[in-house]
């Protein structure tokens, strides 16, 4: 008898909540009698690798090319952000928090998609639907998920699901100050100054495609938005780079400060109009060319892809 084997996995450039998401789910169907392994599509973030140290976690093994395998993606399901050698690999699955986006089957899946902040939160909630117990590591690991994919509750995704099964896991996890380890993990996350310009645009950015135009969306979250103010002239010049190396329209940066509640948004575009019409609804103040301070803006998934989206798909 033949054991196919499925591997969850999440996005390239895999934040926590993807990771963490793929190493739960993998337990849960374990729990339930199926053989599945967790993998990752790409190198642990600072914030990661940070979680996976402090609470004594391995971290999924690398998957390189998904050819031949069968999988389930947690936390995503745009194709740009699909591990490597997908469209000669069989989805079976998809557990998402994140808008449809295009992905094309051959045949009926199960997809489920839940507009909470994390993917964790969902996954959490399947252990306690089935009464199967979490460990305390486990539960660390949703936890600090659910911290980092709702910015430690101040994201405009984060919902009162996400505050409940985040102090239902902190129970678990014997751990009492959430904000406290938060901001541990934000900082851990942050040591921007060690971080070329490139980097910075690159170790948590998306690719979208919105009818025929190719967007790129790239967020940093810091507890101090000041060290990288003086580094913006260096992080556009980057961002131009970037663009014209894989044929974006345009690239859009987020500098997120997680304690003032706002986003610096920088951007890079054939056309200024794209990003200003795009983005006309939201209160925006010009810092410089090409550089705009937005209160209250803190979510790339909620707050800006849908207006980028609705804009370049009419």
């Amino acid at each position: 008898m033949i054991v196919v084997v499925l591997y969850v996995v999440g996005h390239k450039k895999p934040d926590t909540d993807s990771i963490v998401a793929a190493i739960a789910y993998a337990e849960l169907k374990r729990a339930l009698g199926v053989e599945v392994e967790p993998r990752r599509a790409g190198e642990l973030n600072l914030e990661t690798k940070y979680v996976m140290e402090k609470f004594n976690a391995k971290p999924p093994e690398l998957m390189e090319s998904a050819e031949g395998k069968e999988l389930i993606l947690v936390d995503h399901n745009e194709p740009s952000q699909i591990v490597n050698g997908y469209e000669k690999a069989k989805i079976r699955e998809i557990v998402d928090h994140h808008r449809l986006g295009g992905l094309i089957t051959s045949e009926p899946i199960f997809v489920y998609i839940e507009p909470v902040g994390s993917t964790s939160t969902i996954i959490a909630n399947w252990f306690k639907e089935k009464s199967i117990e979490i460990d305390k590591t486990l539960a660390s690991l949703m936890l600090s998920a659910i911290l980092s994919d709702t910015v430690i509750f101040r994201s405009p995704t984060c919902t009162e699901k996400d505050k409940r099964t985040a102090k239902e896991l902190a129970v678990i996890a014997g751990i009492e100050n959430l904000e406290e380890l938060g901001i541990e993990m934000f900082k851990a996350k942050s040591r921007l100054a060690e971080k070329s310009a490139r980097d910075i645009i690159l170790t948590d950015f998306k690719e979208y495609t919105f009818k025929t135009m190719k967007v790129g969306i790239g967020q940093v979250e810091t507890v101090d938005l000041s060290e990288l103010e003086p580094r913006v002239g260096e992080i556009l010049r980057e961002m131009d780079a970037i663009r014209g190396e894989r044929g974006y329209g345009m690239l859009v940066m987020m500098l997120t400060d997680i304690l003032r509640r706002g986003s610096l948004l920088l951007y890079s575009a054939d056309r200024r109009e794209w990003f200003l019409d795009a983005l006309s609804g939201i209160r925006m103040e010009r810092r410089g060319d090409r550089v705009f301070y937005a209160p209250g803006i803190m979510s790339r998934k909620k707050q800006i892809v849908p207006p980028l989206s609705e804009y370049f798909e009419k």
